[in-house]
């Protein structure tokens, strides 16, 4: 009787080892989806809106060269996006919040139509192959290193701001060689964030599984998505700065 009762109960016990995890990696593996389409609908945007002259009318003046006011739509719609996320998370329903993420990838692929003209192809793909290597060598790290990088989170925002700063003054003073000390340094920041954001993800998800959440509740849902949108700008910010530093203009 006392075997088959310690059988039973290893059997339990390897069931319960099996399923630990299984929450966090899910919820982990629901952000990666979602930067996925998120790329691939920036991706596909962008490359219709690029090659369709007719299309990419309707943003830039053909004779002027020079943005038309849907043209300025597209390209600062997507900030307002991501602050409408950020600041309406807890009142925006989950289907709220995931057609607001899809908008806000469509726009930033509108918007970045215009970077496709100016840079040549083979220089556009080659900045986005280099800037995925940093960005998966930075998430390896990221997920695996047994390193505390919250410490570095304030350190990192301190820099996003001030890059924001600088670009500002560089729209005045125009400096071309200002732009290219922004965009190293731009590069190092957004690289040490991929790590950090995805560290605090997988934090994240391990605390949705010790709280017994399941990845079906709105709010793990809309978790997912914000973390997806962390993900998709340290992603985007890498390859905008690769692109400024060694893309080749048309």
């Amino acid at each position: 009787m006392n075997n088959d009762n310690n059988y039973e109960w290893a059997q339990k016990s390897v069931f319960v080892e099996n399923q630990t995890g299984v929450v966090a990696k899910k919820f982990f593996a629901n952000v990666f989806l979602w930067m996925f389409i998120a790329l691939g609908l920036s991706t596909l945007s962008a490359y219709i809106m690029a090659s369709n002259e007719e299309l990419f009318s309707i943003l830039r003046n053909p004779e002027t060269l020079k943005p038309t006011v849907l043209g300025y739509v597209a390209m600062f719609a997507p900030l307002g996006l991501v602050l409408l996320m950020s600041a309406g998370l807890s009142k925006l329903s989950y289907g709220a919040l995931l057609v607001t993420f899809v908008a806000y990838s469509v726009l930033t692929g509108l918007s970045l139509s215009f970077i496709l003209l100016a840079y040549t192809s083979s220089s556009v793909i080659s900045c986005f192959a280099g800037a995925a290597g940093i960005f998966g060598i930075m998430a390896f790290l990221g997920y695996t290193t047994n390193v505390d990088l919250t410490k570095f989170g304030p350190i990192l925002m301190v820099g996003v701001i001030g890059l924001v700063i600088a670009s500002v003054v560089n729209m005045f003073i125009q400096s071309e060689s200002f732009s290219l000390f922004m965009a190293f340094i731009g590069i190092a920041i957004f690289t040490a964030l991929t790590a950090y954001d995805v560290q605090k993800l997988k934090r994240i998800g391990e605390g949705i599984e010790e709280s017994g959440a399941r990845m079906e509740d709105g709010d793990t849902k809309k978790l997912a998505i914000m973390g997806a949108l962390s993900l998709y700008l340290d992603f985007l910010n890498i390859f905008l700065f690769l692109l400024r530093i060694f893309g080749g203009r048309r």
